[in-house]
């Protein structure tokens, strides 16, 4: 007899079909039956879902979420979102490997920090928890956790890398033959232990976080081509997941690399996953480039199975004074971010340096007047940075004059000059901005150094946001339903203050339901069958006997819930420091992992987080 029944659901079961209204029947933690008229035992619990989506568990397939792992295994946050299945281990990073520590070295830490915008507080934690050695060991130890989501482990390049060589090796040289085989031993072990794949890293701005390494990046970058092929060749052969990021100033480096992915060049195809396929706001030109090259790699003649992560919203970042998920890419800010967060003096030295004041200034007006090839491209919106450089992009979040809370940095800036024009009797805000005024330049020279006296005084205790991509809904929604991309790139559990990116799977549903039921599906199939299917793991479809991984969402609640208006930050005690989150209210009303409630009514259950939800989920032929 079935244990819970969902009643009168329109029901979604994640193939991408028509969704029918229907009762679902679960039993000892599968799918029981499925049914417009089902019977049901009295004893069993029933949840109306008039009116209500019922659809599989979405999965979220780039996450980093190794780390709260072993700080809040429940994963509260993801599970609230409607999520119930996650792939870890991404971006070349993770602990599969243990925390690697070796004379004096702090691999974790020294990975994650810059890269992922972690505290090396919370870093340090989690290495400390870090106690097995090898990739069947950290299964072992993550099968023993009450784990809330199902957990999909991929085997990170950079821990491989350190695990044979050592970090510092990694970095300085070229791997031996003998390591180059240790290598490929280590991640073939892996592939016979059911991991879903292998991921690298290519993004120029991913730097180390400690010294005497803040100037090198990750270990995988180092990896020559020779190293990828054959390290990707086992996964190939194994079928499963090569998940990349490229390298994106160098576009004959970047098609050569995937080119990997072709069956036609290599025997048979690679299943390749990459970031990102995102509109950026200075240039134009990324996106279509993206979906070409996808489009050519799955084309008949290269057989590639290849496929661009979309992020599916605007792409929002917080930033700390000059600390953000993108300072790393410009020298300038680079300098600022080599520094440990605490070390205003430190950055305070280096923008007092008219040597760095230079090449910020040209940094930051690069393109802006005149007639040049770099002012050309920045009306064209073909620039090679991320950042847009406009204090109009830039909205103060936090900061010592609380009424420029909500502002972009252009309405001071315009008052300040306003205040310098009128030689103090007019143009501030109210007498606490006039003295703040009083200690800028007069004439302030321009918005360069207007920034550059904002960092100056109050550094991290500015706090502001930009949107540098996505911010076109049309783009927007190609790009999420296009057949050359899966929704991703959410980056869950890191950039804990920089980024809010839970609610990306919700920001697909919300942006398929005008379309109506049918487009809705589409979407479902997309966050749920389509990347089970890809990754080779046994979920995402609501069928008999199927695991009961769902979630019921409030269509309702979904058409009124502005994305935009419910960012906040919230302490995370598992952290010990605050995290940028953005909630739906109402939108998920209910969630079930492996047939038990995690989520209902607004809360948790009383024994989520005390005993396993999720499971350790290993590709689906394992057994085989």
């Amino acid at each position: 007899m079935p244990d819970t029944v969902y009643r009168n659901a329109l029901f979604f079961d994640g193939t991408g079909g028509c969704p029918v209204i229907s009762d679902i029947a679960v039993s000892h933690g599968r799918i029981a039956a499925i049914s417009p008229d089902l019977q049901w035992d009295e004893n069993a619990i029933q949840v109306d879902c008039t009116g209500l989506w019922l659809m599989p568990g979405l999965l979220d397939i780039h996450t980093h979420l190794d780390l709260e792992l072993e700080l809040a295994p429940q994963l509260p946050e993801v599970v609230r979102h409607g999520t119930t299945t996650v792939v870890i281990g991404n971006c070349s990073i993770g602990v599969t490997y243990g925390h690697l520590r070796n004379g004096g070295e702090d691999p974790i830490v020294d990975c994650f920090a810059r890269v992922e915008n972690m505290p090396k507080s919370v870093l340090a934690r989690v290495a400390d928890a870090c106690t097995w050695t090898d990739s069947q060991g950290y299964l072992n130890h993550l099968s023993r956790l009450p784990l809330g989501a199902n957990v999909v482990p991929l085997i990170p390049h950079s821990m491989l890398r350190i695990a044979v060589m050592g970090l510092r090796r990694s970095i300085e040289r070229r791997p031996s033959r003998r390591e180059r085989a240790k290598m490929a031993q280590l991640l073939e072990a892996g592939m016979a232990q059911g991991y879903a794949g292998f991921s690298t890293d290519a993004l120029p701005f991913h730097f180390l976080a400690n010294a005497p390494h803040k100037k090198r990046r990750i270990p995988t970058q180092y990896a020559s081509f020779r190293e990828l092929s054959r390290l990707t060749r086992i996964v190939r052969r194994y079928g499963r997941v090569w998940q990349a990021t490229p390298p994106k100033d160098h576009i004959f480096r970047a098609v050569r690399t995937f080119l990997l992915s072709s069956g036609r060049l290599y025997g048979r195809p690679l299943r390749t996953t990459v970031l990102a396929a995102i509109d950026l706001r200075t240039n134009r030109a990324a996106v279509t480039m993206c979906l070409m090259l996808s489009a050519i790699l799955n084309s008949k003649l290269l057989r590639g199975i290849f496929r661009f992560q979309v992020l599916p919203g605007p792409f929002r970042i917080w930033s700390d004074g000059a600390i953000n998920p993108i300072a790393d890419e410009i020298p300038e800010l680079r300098a600022l971010n080599e520094l440990e967060l605490d070390d205003r003096a430190g950055r305070l030295r280096i923008l007092d340096s008219p040597q760095w004041i230079a090449a910020f200034r040209a940094m930051w007006m690069k393109g802006k007047a005149g007639w040049s090839i770099a002012r050309l491209r920045r009306l064209l919106r073909l620039e090679d940075t991320v950042l847009t450089r406009r204090l109009s992009d830039m909205r103060v979040a936090e900061c010592p004059l609380p009424h420029w809370k909500g502002e972009t940095l252009q309405q001071p800036y315009h008052r300040l000059r306003r205040w310098q024009a009128g030689r103090g009797r007019h143009g501030a805000a109210n007498p606490a901005e006039a003295a703040f005024f009083a200690t800028f330049p007069n004439p302030i020279e321009d918005d360069a150094a207007f920034f550059i006296h904002l960092l100056r005084q109050w550094d991290t205790d500015l706090r502001w946001e930009t949107v540098i991509a996505n911010n076109d809904p049309v783009t927007l929604k190609k790009l999420l339903f296009s057949r050359h991309t899966l929704p991703g790139f959410n980056d869950s559990g890191a950039h804990l203050a920089n980024i809010g990116f839970y609610d990306g799977n919700l920001r697909t549903l919300k942006i398929a339901q005008p379309d109506g039921p049918q487009q809705v599906a589409i979407a479902v199939h997309r966050l749920t069958g389509l990347p089970a299917a890809f990754f080779n793991l046994d979920t995402g479809v609501l069928k008999i006997g199927a695991q009961a991984d769902l979630c019921v969402i409030d269509p309702g609640a979904l058409h009124r819930w502005d994305p935009e208006k419910t960012y906040e930050f919230v302490y995370r005690s598992a952290f010990g420091c605050r995290q940028v989150i953005n909630r739906p209210p109402g939108v998920v009303r209910h969630v079930m992992i492996a047939g038990r409630t995690a989520w209902t009514d607004g809360g948790y259950t009383h024994d989520f987080g005390q005993v396993p939800f999720g499971r350790v989920m290993r590709t689906k032929d394992h057994a085989r």
